[in-house]
């Protein structure tokens, strides 16, 4: 990218200037950054390895964790590093690719929110239709249009920022590379550049939120239809961990994104950044499969296969292990 600006590098205020908090903060990060890789990793073998979880919901998981993993990936490792070592800089390059990458996964995972919003109308509303509906083939353009989305979003996000010329400071109020923090370094004229990100965001944003709401007035028109209390309970459970992740995550992207660069303190921008790049991404495994029983169960058979597999290795032969289901 060229802009004619001479500055090659940025540095990072990161969280905090406190030397008594790097160590606590870097234990912190990489317990969550460990629980997150492991977590969503873990269940994209899981629902690859379990056929009975073949099914379009855990389609959408698989995919979902495998965004959570790539956009946590973008900046977790890049902090720790800052907490442990005190090295804050970054390429021009490195800040770019930073926020390219975290821009396409933040991008996919709106719209593979909304894909799971839809896939949740169709088993509730239209049940007996879901099969027919929800066909791989409709799966597979969803994920392709997610990601397609998020590409296209990103190079347009990038590209528009970094067109801007950053001739003063190259101090970076944040943590990682995002847009607001670099707008504000920016000495060029940004107000174009901010109704372009602002109507990218705020369409994208929109689109996916359109379907979310859509779909969910007409879940909620099926549960009050329920006639038994059980069923509603147990219809409503179904969506109330995704309309809670929903709120949180778009509740911070519009927060961070939908607002003039003047309106913005940096301070309470980083701490709304460390809910949707580090804590999002570890409670999702959590929010939407642990609580699922068909999950559960899998995992249940898994580590019994695993765990069966390595002691048949380990005892000697002739020997088994008893075992209750």
């Amino acid at each position: 990218m060229e802009n004619g600006s001479e500055i090659n590098e940025f540095i990072f205020l990161g969280l905090t200037d406190t030397p008594e908090l790097q160590i606590p903060l870097f234990i912190i990060f990489t317990l969550i950054y460990i629980i997150t890789l492991v977590g969503n990793l873990g269940m994209v073998a899981l629902i690859f390895w379990d056929s009975r979880l073949h099914s379009p919901m855990y389609f959408f998981l698989s995919n979902l964790s495998l965004v959570d993993f790539g956009y946590s990936s973008a900046v977790t490792p890049k902090v720790m590093a800052g907490l442990l070592t005190g090295d804050k800089v970054i390429s021009y390059n490195g800040c770019a690719t930073q926020l390219f990458f975290f821009a396409t996964f933040t991008t996919v995972e709106s719209f593979f929110l909304a894909s799971m919003a839809y896939d949740r109308h169709v088993a509730v509303c239209k049940p007996l239709y879901y099969t027919m509906t929800m066909t791989s083939g409709v799966c597979t353009r969803l994920a392709v249009g997610s990601y397609i989305c998020g590409f296209l979003t990103s190079s347009v996000s990038v590209g528009d920022t970094f067109s801007l010329s950053f001739c003063s400071s190259n101090i970076v109020h944040h943590f990682f590379c995002d847009i607001p923090p670099l707008l504000a370094l920016s000495c060029s004229d940004i107000h174009i550049n901010e109704w372009v990100l602002f109507i990218l965001g705020g369409f994208n944003i929109s689109f996916a939120l359109m379907v979310i709401f859509t779909s969910y007035l007409f879940v909620l028109a099926a549960i009050l239809r329920i006639r038994s209390a059980e069923g509603r309970k147990k219809a409503f459970s179904t969506c109330a961990s995704h309309l809670i992740a929903v709120s949180i995550f778009y509740g911070t992207i519009t927060f961070m994104y939908l607002q003039p660069s003047s309106s913005h303190s940096m301070d309470i921008d980083k701490l709304a950044s460390v809910f949707y790049t580090m804590i999002i991404p570890m409670l999702n495994p959590l929010v939407y499969s642990l609580r699922n029983k068909e999950v559960k169960n899998a995992f249940r058979k898994s580590f019994r296969s695993s765990f069966l597999g390595i002691t048949s290795l380990l005892l000697p032969t002739g020997q088994h292990v008893s075992h209750s289901t």
